[in-house]
């Protein structure tokens, strides 16, 4: 039941390195270089297996049997693939004359065929839909080709998914002048990758056991030639690998997958899990809301839900959270720009080299060439695909940190499943780079071991509208910098608020899933809760008052006190009078904790600028970083990049402290500060104290 507090388990998977192992039988060590060579030979066959069972049945009739999901009985197919093939009494994997391949072997290979198939089936429902309903025009559908459309598909189906395949189909339509049959016709079969899935086998070909808190030992059959006649080609290896630390004692391991890299390692893919609590998807009160940005990451602020019923509203402090990856956007964008560089030149030796011929010299000479480049191709992609990993996973245990420090029990993503870059190329390249997609799946991961529960909300019209009353806002260049081109500044003209765009989408983010929190829907595939129908209501900015908290500390001060004594009051050596505190009405009645939003000049639509107090609003914007927008000012000048000077000591402190905090030296990232019941929003809903002073 949805809204109570389960037990349920936590499955991950975990990367480890078979650096080498020993022969059961003889008791012959094998290094790495050999053992990967074994490995190889096991996973070219199984991947030579699942190739020719999935080009067998990539076919429209094979597809249909497999999504009707039973046998020629009647009854359902079981969920493991291979077991569900040979119910369907589909062609079994064999393999090449002379090869002797155990059974186990094959169930693997039949286990990834399945798997293959069952994840055309979606694509295929998605292409059968779109083709019954082919508008009149494809690069533009009417509301009731939509309507049609909409009524074939899922309901999880984005628009995004739905673009895409119709650019499918167009480009079919332009090149071979009809339109397909089907997803078979529109598709080449998938293709397969060198892996082996051990998890479809039994302990006659592959056994796992847990020796001490940080090594597991993994027994597996591996050939010892590539074509392999005969058992007597078959052995044991022992192979101990070392679990990393996110795997703890208490976790159960599961049968891994073995991946033989072209770097030659060995990666196993350990799959382990572990019991938790499921966090209630209702119910919350304190919630922090993420907004999606290109540069700033992340961008959120925490919201508490006040009132029931009517009188529900969202409140804030206005703090914002910050999560600034300008640097790292910068480099991602640079080693995209070189790998297309690599991609067109290795293309054009390839071009060059197509109407030559195998005799001429010239031919050998462009190939080589070309191969030169396609691994030097490869190397800037894993480092993308590295660098977008690190940041995403450092983002989500920042996001997961502040939200535990504030006391959230909820995050409230923003859903940009209908994210499509439009527009210019550089955007389109920034945009489709971000690492969204797995920073999401790693936020509902270290959440989900937190105990903090995710939802995602919808994302329209989360930067149009005001937070504080919901009124059109008009975006502008940011204060700092009038002189450049940019929509960062949002500014109400309705109630004059006046805030950075991201912060005011992240307060819109957090109102809708405090108030939505009836409306949520759960995936029982995914498990992804997500806010289907959109609540709006507005955000207002509390600044907690001063003058109730002293009084009640002075009152119970004076409880405790004991008994002053009669007579007026004498201090020993006392020579003057203590100089009375300043009145009540001369204090000031906001927290320190709610910052001033509006801290630069801000822009209204005419460009007119509000001076606040210490502000020159006549001397040039200045360019570069500006501290006061997520770039700290420094202490002291950095000195000048000679190549031969040291840097200071407190640079390199603040370098050090940056990546303890975030992995990365050039990130900029607000710091996490704990807010203790004494100092922020206590759990009892009553009013926040001060720290007493030591």
């Amino acid at each position: 039941m949805e809204g109570v507090v389960g037990v349920g388990r936590l499955m991950a998977t975990a990367p480890c390195t078979a650096f080498g192992g020993v022969v059961e039988g003889s008791g012959e060590r094998v290094g790495q270089a050999l053992l990967y060579e074994r490995v190889g030979f096991l996973a070219e066959l199984s991947c030579e297996l699942t190739r020719a069972l999935v080009a067998s049945r990539w076919d429209e009739a094979s597809l249909e049997v497999l999504a009707a999901g039973v046998d020629g009985q009647g009854e359902p197919l079981p969920s493991k693939g291979w077991m569900a093939l040979r119910r369907l009494d589909w062609a079994a994997a064999v393999p090449a004359a002379g090869v002797y391949v155990s059974d186990r072997v094959r169930r693997g290979a039949e286990e990834y065929a399945a798997r293959t198939l069952r994840l055309a089936l979606h694509r295929r429902t998605l292409v059968a839909a779109i083709l019954t309903t082919w508008p009149a025009d494809p690069h533009r559908r009417t509301q009731a080709e939509w309507t049609a459309l909409r009524a074939l598909l899922p309901a999880q189906v984005s628009s995004a998914e739905i673009r895409n395949r119709t650019r499918q189909v167009r480009a079919y339509l332009a090149e071979h002048g009809k339109l397909p049959a089907g997803l078979c016709e529109l598709e080449e079969p998938p293709e397969i990758s060198t892996q082996v899935l051990l998890a479809a086998m039994d302990r006659q070909q592959v056994t796992l056991q847990r020796v001490d808190e940080g090594i597991a030992r993994l027994r597996v059959k591996l050939p010892l030639c590539a074509a392999p006649a005969s058992g007597r080609d078959w052995a044991w290896h022992v192979i101990d690998l070392r679990l990393p630390g996110t795997v703890g004692p208490e976790a159960v391991l599961h049968t891994p997958t073995l991946r033989p890299t072209r770097s030659g390692r060995i990666a196993v893919d350990l799959p382990h899990s572990r019991p938790m609590a499921v966090a209630p998807a209702a119910g919350h009160t304190v919630a922090v809301g993420f907004d999606w940005g290109v540069n700033t990451l992340l961008t959120g602020t925490v919201g508490r839900l006040t009132g029931r019923g009517e009188t529900a509203r969202v409140v804030t402090d206005g703090r914002p959270l910050l999560f600034d990856a300008t640097a790292i956007s910068a480099k991602l964008h640079r080693l995209r720009g070189h790998r297309e560089h690599l991609a067109a030149r290795r293309d054009h030796y390839r071009a060059l080299a197509e109407p030559l011929g195998a005799p001429l010299l010239a031919w050998d000479d462009l190939h080589r060439r070309a191969a030169v480049l396609e691994v030097e191709h490869e190397r800037v992609c894993a480092r993308i695909r590295h660098l977008n990993d690190a940041l995403a996973w450092s983002a989500a245990r920042w996001a997961v940190d502040q939200s535990l420090a504030l006391g959230a029990t909820v995050i409230y993503l923003e859903d940009l499943a209908t994210l499509e870059a439009r527009g210019r190329r550089r955007g389109n390249a920034r945009l489709s780079g971000q690492v969204r997609g797995t920073l999401a799946e790693a936020i509902r991961h270290l959440a989900a071991k937190a105990g903090l529960a995710v939802v995602t909300v919808p994302a329209r019209g989360t930067s149009a509208r005001c937070p504080r009353c919901l009124g059109p806002l008009g975006h502008h260049p940011a204060p700092d910098r009038l002189s450049e081109r940019g929509w960062a500044w949002a500014h109400c003209p309705g109630c004059h608020l006046s805030i950075d765009r991201d912060q005011a989408a992240a307060r819109r983010i957090v109102s809708r899933g405090l108030l939505a929190q009836t409306h949520i829907t759960t995936d029982r595939a995914t498990g992804i809760r997500t806010v289907r129908t959109t609540v709006d209501g507005t955000v207002t900015a509390v600044r907690r008052p001063k003058k109730t908290t002293r009084r009640l500390r002075r009152a119970r001060q004076q409880a405790a006190a004991p008994p002053r004594p009669p007579g007026p009051k004498t201090t020993p050596g006392k020579a003057h009078p203590t100089p009375v505190r300043p009145s009540p009405a001369r204090r000031s009645t906001t927290s320190r904790r709610m910052p001033e939003v509006r801290t630069v000049p801000a822009t209204t639509p005419t460009r007119v600028v509000k001076r606040p107090a210490g502000h020159d609003t006549q001397a040039p914007a200045p360019h570069g970083p500006v501290s006061g927008h997520g770039v700290p000012a420094l202490s002291r000048p950095e000195p000048a990049p000679g190549g031969v000077g040291r840097l200071s000591r407190g640079t390199c402190r603040r370098r050090t402290r940056a990546a303890q905090r975030t992995g990365f030296h050039h990130l900029h990232a607000t710091e996490v500060h704990p807010l203790t019941p004494r100092f922020g929003p206590p759990g009892d809903g009553t009013r926040p104290r001060r720290v007493r002073k030591a």
